[in-house]
C-alpha cells in the first residue's frame, strides 16, 4: 500500500449536522405528494380567463399547461402517459375538468412565459454560474434505433445563475459550443436586485466579464487562466484581474481558492447534481424553443422543492 499523500486533497473530512430534521423530513416527503403538485390555485385557474378576442378562446389557461409539464418531469413521463396520467388524477379527484391532449401539450410549451421568481433579499446577492452537458434526442439516435447505425451524438449546454444559497435565478439552453462567458454576461445583466459576487469557473475569465460585474458594482471571484499574466500599462483594462493574477502567483491557487470565496462554486455543481438526479440528465423536447422551456420548467420544480425541503446544517468541529 503506498504511503504517498496527496498535495491537493487534505487529509481529513468535514462532517456536518443537519439542525432542522425534523421539517427537512416531512418536506421530503410532501415532494411525493401529488396534492402539493397540483394545488388548489392551479384547479381554480385551469379554465382560462375569455380573452375579449375573435375567434376560437383557449380550453387551458397556462397555468394548466405549465402545471402539466411540471407533472411530466418530476414523474419521469411522457407527453402521451402525462395526459393519461393527470386525467386519471382528475377521475378519482372527482373532478370535472378536461385534460389537454400531448399535441396541445407540446404545441403550448414553447409559448409559456414561465417566470422564476426571487425572494426578497435585503443583503446583497452572490451569484453563481456554471454550465453543463445535457444529452437530446436527435437525430443521431433515431437513426441508430431505426436501422441500427452509429449517429452522432446531440447534446445542449444549460447554463445556470444561482444564488450561494442553491436558489436557480437564470437559465439558458444553449448550443454545446457557445461560449460560456458570453452567456455568463447576458445572466449577470438579467439577475435582478443588488449583487455583491459573481463567482465562475476559469471559463468566464474574461474581460467582457469582468466589465458586466464592474457595471453591477459586484466583485469577481473567478480562477485567472494558468497563463495569465498582468497588465502592466499606465491604465489596465481590468485591475480586478490583474490583482487576482498577482495574488494568485504570490500565495498559489490552491490559497488564493480557499481565502477569496471561490468555494461557492460548490452551489451550481449541487444545482446541476439535483437537475440531472430529479428532471434527468437529457432533455426530451426536439425542438430547441421547447428544450427551452423545458429547462426553465425544471428549474422552478427545483425551486419548489428546494422552498419545502432543504436541510440547514452546521459543520461538526473535529
Amino acid at each position: 500500500m503506498s504511503t504517498h499523500r496527496s498535495r491537493i486533497h487534505p487529509n481529513y473530512k468535514t462532517c456536518y449536522r443537519v439542525t432542522n430534521w425534523p421539517e427537512y423530513d416531512r418536506g421530503l416527503v410532501q415532494r411525493g405528494s401529488l396534492t402539493f403538485w397540483i394545488a388548489p390555485e392551479a384547479l381554480d385557474a385551469w379554465k382560462p380567463a375569455p380573452s375579449g378576442k375573435r375567434g376560437g378562446q383557449r380550453r387551458y389557461s397556462d397555468f394548466a399547461i405549465r402545471t402539466a409539464h411540471v407533472l411530466r418531469l418530476r414523474f419521469g413521463l411522457t407527453l402521451r402517459e402525462t395526459e393519461g396520467f393527470v386525467r386519471s388524477l382528475f377521475e378519482l379527484m372527482g373532478l370535472e375538468l378536461e385534460v389537454p391532449d400531448h399535441t396541445t401539450l407540446s404545441r403550448r410549451l414553447r409559448e409559456l412565459d414561465i417566470p422564476l421568481p426571487a425572494k426578497a433579499r435585503r443583503a446583497p446577492l452572490h451569484l453563481v454560474l456554471d454550465s453543463t452537458g445535457l444529452s437530446i434526442f436527435g437525430e443521431g439516435q433515431w437513426a441508430q434505433a431505426k436501422h441500427g447505425k452509429r449517429g452522432k451524438r446531440g447534446s445542449r449546454k444549460l447554463h445556470l445563475g444561482v444564488s450561494d444559497s442553491g436558489e436557480t435565478l437564470a437559465q439558458v439552453v444553449t448550443d454545446a459550443s457557445v461560449d460560456d462567458a458570453l452567456v455568463g454576461v447576458r445572466i449577470v445583466d438579467h439577475v435582478q436586485g443588488e449583487l455583491a459576487s459573481v463567482t465562475a469557473d476559469g471559463a468566464y475569465d474574461t474581460h467582457e466579464f469582468y466589465d458586466a460585474a464592474r457595471t453591477r458594482k459586484a466583485d469577481v471571484i473567478v480562477p485567472p487562466i494558468s497563463s495569465a499574466i498582468p497588465d502592466e500599462r499606465k491604465r489596465p483594462r481590468n485591475p480586478e484581474r490583474d490583482a487576482a493574477v498577482r495574488l494568485v502567483e504570490a500565495i498559489g491557487r490552491r490559497e488564493w481558492k480557499r481565502t477569496s470565496g471561490y468555494g461557492r462554486q460548490g452551489a451550481a455543481e449541487n444545482a446541476f447534481f439535483r437537475f440531472k438526479t430529479m428532471v434527468g440528465p437529457a432533455l426530451r423536447s426536439r425542438d430547441d424553443d421547447n428544450r427551452q422551456a423545458e429547462a426553465r420548467v425544471g428549474c422552478v420544480m427545483l425551486n419548489r422543492m428546494r422552498e419545502i425541503a432543504w436541510p440547514e446544517s452546521v459543520a461538526i468541529p473535529a
